[in-house]
């Protein structure tokens, strides 16, 4: 059994990051290639406003992180926002990461918004508040790296915390076997965290920059967050019919 996944990408790297990391498109291949379930998957940039043919067949859409507001009003968001919501609306598997999570908990009556606590950067560490079958390897505790303004401050009806912390409460969750959606980046490396730091550190303030960066001596479960992503997808694809 081999998984399908369109990845729905929402931004295009800065210009001195892609001869190095080419796109997220890109990035969440090399972390999936890292997990033992066998996939292919097919990138689409949706800020372009490229889209999968209506003929075409995913077991889930993976909506990447973005620099845009997943509140925002630009063309190519609402474009996106009814896509996902049709999607939703036919029972598709939908998967979101970082701006795709705050996206998702927004089109589906949660709330996304800047949040007070600022800037999110480095590595963070969660607390996890469930273990379905499916997130195996199991942990009590997640690490991510993050790079993050806004917060999903209010869950879409039905959905479930998966994993918090003090700095960011609802950090993932899902919405019973259809939707899973995590605010760290499971595809960054520490390499990239660091670029966009450099990047940020006037922005940042020397505070914040400075404190990232210590924070990424830390190891990260970007691998078994994928790991648990693919999963959650093939959990019900062996009771298909062929």
């Amino acid at each position: 059994m081999s998984l399908r996944i369109c990845i729905l990408e929402t931004d295009i790297l800065r210009p001195e990051l892609v001869d190095q990391y080419q796109s997220y498109g890109r990035m969440f291949e090399q972390l999936f290639a890292r997990q033992p379930i066998a996939a292919e998957f097919i990138t689409y940039n949706v800020v372009d406003g490229n889209y999968p043919a209506d003929t075409e067949r995913f077991d889930a859409y993976l909506v990447t992180g973005s620099k845009a507001d997943s509140f925002g009003t630009d063309p190519w968001i609402e474009t996106l926002r009814t896509y996902l919501l049709d999607r939703y609306q036919r029972g598709d598997k939908l998967l979101g990461i970082c701006f795709g999570h705050q996206l998702l908990a927004l089109l589906l009556g949660g709330k996304s918004e800047r949040a007070h606590q600022g800037w999110g950067v480095g590595t963070h560490r969660y607390q996890v508040a469930e273990q379905p079958s499916w997130m195996s390897p199991a942990m009590d505790e997640l690490t991510l790296l993050i790079s993050h303004q806004d917060q999903v401050t209010s869950l879409p009806k039905d959905a479930t915390v998966i994993a918090s912390s003090d700095f960011c409460p609802i950090a993932a969750y899902r919405i019973n076997d259809q939707v899973l959606c995590f605010q760290g980046h499971p595809e960054f490396i520490h390499d990239y965290s660091r670029a966009l730091l450099d990047i940020r550190q006037q922005h940042l303030g020397e505070q914040i920059y400075k404190s990232g960066i210590d924070s990424l001596q830390h190891d990260h479960h970007g691998t078994a967050v994928a790991e648990w992503m693919m999963r959650f997808v093939a959990q019900d694809k062996a009771a298909q019919p062929a």
